[in-house]
Formats: C-alpha cells, structure tokens, sequence
C-alpha cells in the first residue's frame, strides 16, 4: 500500500518519532547527545519552529514541534541528514543511521498538547535512564528539565506549556511537575504514538470509554484529534489535491499562474523570477510559491528553479505567501474563475 502523504500547516502541532535502522543505537554517547541537541536548537531558531517537548533515548527520539516558517518536513531532514554525517564520521560508520521514514502524527494542540508533553517527558523514566522521578528534573537529555528550571535553553518553547498551569513560575512549576508524576502509572500510551491513533466522537473521554467497551473508532495514522478535527484536517488536504488537478485539468500551469500574479502586483514576470529584496516584489514571490506549491501542486524543486531560489527558500515562501493570501484575502480560485468565465 503506497504511503499516505505527511499533512502540514503553518502553526500545526506535531508528534514526531524517529527510529534508528534496524532500532540500533543513534546516540552512543554523551557527545552524540550534545551534537544532536546543539543542530537542533540552531535548527528551531533559524526555522522559528516551537518545541514543547523532546526526549533523547538511545535508539530513537521524541519530538512535539510547532511548524514555522519551513515545513516539519524540511526541518526534519537537515537535522537526520547533519546529524547522520557527523555520527557516522565520528564512529567510522557508513550507511543509513535512521529508519527510512520517520513517524509524523499531525496533533490536536488544545486537546492533546499537556498529554503529549507528559507522555515524550517521562520516557527517560520508563526507559530506566534515570532511577526515579526526581532525577528527571535535572536529566540533561529531555525538556522536561528545561519546563522545571534547572537547565536553560533558549530555543525551547516552555512558556506556552507552562503557562497552563498558572501566571507565577513558582506556581506553574510545581502544578506541572505534580501532573507529570500522576501520569507515571499510566505507562505506554499507545493512542499517542500511532498504535490506533482515535478519531473520537465526543472528545478524550469517549475515547478512553469506548476503547474500553472495544468499541470501533475510525483513525488515520498521521493525525491525533477529536472528530471534527481530523475530519476538517482531511477535508482540507483533500479539497487542496482535487483543486490542484481541476486546475491542472483547465490548463492553467506555473506561466499562467505568473501572469496573474504580475497582474495582481503590477509588475513585469522578470521581475517577480529576478533576484531582489525589494518587500513587495518578494511578496509576489511568495504568493507566487504558494499558489504554485499548495494550488497547483507543482514541486518545490520545479518552484526553485523558475524563480531561482534554493528549495529552501521556496519552502519559507510558500508559508509566508499563504499568510499573505490570508491577509489580503486572495484566491486563486475566485481568480480563475473570473479569467475562465
């Protein structure tokens, strides 16, 4: 069965776990550890993606991040692919370090963002790489010492989690850590990371109340949410895909979509494709990437060398281009319409 498609959005919630091959050991040492977590900070800056939480453990990693300006896709792969070169150089390796794809689960941040803290926080525990619960405060290797103030690290998000749990500091501290140790004795919790992911009817209780009356709940495994959630999830990424092809069937392609945008921004199509900081001619850029990108379906790779920009850039164009529509209100499908008509 071919692979479904990783689902993204610009401030989207996300549970990523990632294995090593054949669930062989991706840290072996303190040192593996501190350039794992040194790329990945520089990493979050540069992207503006939040961490909430994050757990190293010696044959995988747990991760909550919040997309920002580029895709938890492109995040991901310049931290596996650093990562991996230097590892397999310090340790004389060759070959794949991690498991071929990693797991993504798109995450209901107001419904499951605390659970989920909880659940990646306390694996060092579950693990027995710290003997007891209070020596997790101080665990070097898992942001739940950074949430309880005893390791500081600028680029992690602990503000928004702690915040949760009271406006003091000294409050909230002490109100996290009391719910973190009441979530000890639930162990493993499968519907977390992917083993029967709940589409619920009627939110985290039902959930739990029908998993126990072995009830059938529908799911899809790249999304964790209430009902409406993944249903509206779905639908949108749904709608995207058959507008991009209704589109494609009309015969609009990147060349007509870059004469409405020079329409939109009066200005001539060298313009847009030239080089330049000039803000409105790189906001023409970007919503020209967006609609290119999410619209039509075009490849960030094709985007980049139409407008010649590396992928990267594409990528934080497109996010910054959907802002913009966002913004300014517009569509490409009103747009259409209206040269169509």
């Amino acid at each position: 069965m071919p692979r479904k498609a990783r689902i993204d959005a610009p401030g989207a919630l996300h549970h990523i776990i990632c294995r090593g091959t054949e669930r062989k050991r991706i840290f072996r040492d303190n040192k593996d550890r501190d350039n794992f977590i040194s790329r990945f900070g520089k990493l979050l800056e540069d992207t503006s993606t939040q961490c909430y939480a994050w757990a190293l453990l010696p044959n995988h990693f747990h991760l909550l991040l919040k997309t920002g300006d580029m895709p938890v896709t492109k995040v991901m792969r310049r931290l596996l692919t650093g990562y991996a070169v230097t590892f397999n150089r310090r340790h004389n390796r060759h070959g794949h370090l991690f498991q071929n794809r990693y797991k993504s689960i798109l995450c209901q941040e107001e419904t499951y963002l605390l659970e989920l803290v909880r659940y990646i926080h306390l694996n060092p525990l579950r693990a027995n790489l710290v003997s007891d619960f209070s020596k997790l405060h101080r665990y070097r290797y898992c942001g739940h010492s950074r949430l309880m103030g005893e390791i500081v690290s600028e680029w992690q998000a602990t503000g928004p989690v702690l915040l949760h749990f009271g406006k003091r500091m000294s409050t909230a501290r002490k109100k996290y850590a009391k719910f973190m140790e009441d979530g000890i004795a639930q162990g493993r919790r499968d519907e977390l990371t992917g083993g029967g992911l709940i589409r619920s009817m009627g939110g985290w209780k039902e959930c739990i109340a029908k998993r126990d009356k072995k009830s059938r709940i529908r799911s899809d495994e790249r999304i964790l949410g209430e009902s409406d959630f993944v249903d509206n999830v779905l639908k949108e990424a749904e709608e995207a895909l058959e507008r991009g092809q209704r589109y494609r069937c009309l015969g609009f392609d990147f060349d007509q979509l870059l004469g409405l945008v020079s329409n939109i921004y009066h200005m001539e199509t060298d313009e847009i494709l030239t080089g330049g900081k000039q803000p409105l001619r790189v906001e023409a850029r970007d919503v020209l990437s967006f609609w290119a990108v999410k619209e039509l379906g075009i490849s960030v790779t094709h985007v980049a060398t139409r407008v010649g920009l590396t992928q990267s850039a594409v990528s934080r164009a497109v996010y910054r281009g959907e802002r913009v529509a966002r913004e300014k209100k517009y569509s490409l499908a009103r747009l259409i319409k209206r040269i169509k008509s």
